[in-house]
């Protein structure tokens, strides 16, 4: 299938595309989503998916069934540092392991087929599955940026995570990565 772009033992990442759009838009409001994440508009999924170039949408699916079990959205990658930004890392269906599948599926196509340098995203503090998701993948904490988004009248943290080329080949190497 086109726009396959990295296979694992269950799951696998695909470029979104248009008939992805509501599927995208729906999950971004999900209660389960919602506060976690600040959700693009349906037009900016749909320059997203139309140019895909500087950015791209990502649909995560069961490879046998081909059902979509998440999405998330990469930028930077045409950046000639070689950073990718990671958002809105969205599982529907949790306590899989799907996120822990696709975090790795994730890395290695940054760092092998894309060759990203470094790769970051941001999680609201308070998103502690999501932390412990992040840094049990290898990710790095490196900030804290205070007060930075007003959600529902309150001010909420960021905490911004990072990992670098060298530290997923040595997780490869220890065979933390698939």
């Amino acid at each position: 299938m086109e726009g396959i772009l990295k296979e694992g033992p269950r799951l696998r990442l695909r470029r979104a595309g248009e008939a992805d759009i509501d599927y995208i838009c729906d999950l971004q409001v999900a209660k389960d989503n919602s506060d976690y994440i600040v959700p693009f508009s349906r037009t900016d999924h749909e320059s997203i998916i139309m140019q895909a170039k500087a950015s791209m949408d990502i649909i995560i699916e069961e490879r046998e069934s081909l059902e979509r079990v998440g999405y998330l959205h990469v930028t930077g990658l045409l950046l000639a540092s070689k950073e990718q930004e990671w958002t809105h890392v969205i599982i529907e269906r949790k306590g899989l392991g799907y996120g822990h599948e696709a975090m790795k599926l994730l890395k290695a196509w940054a760092f092998e087929d894309m060759g990203a340098h470094r790769a970051w995203l941001d999680c609201k503090d308070y998103n502690a599955r999501a932390l412990h998701l992040y840094e049990s993948e290898g990710m790095v904490r490196e900030a804290l940026i205070r007060e930075t988004i007003l959600h529902r009248g309150v001010y909420e943290n960021l905490v911004i995570l990072g990992i670098l080329d060298r530290e997923y080949r040595a997780r490869k190497r220890a065979g933390l990565e698939l």
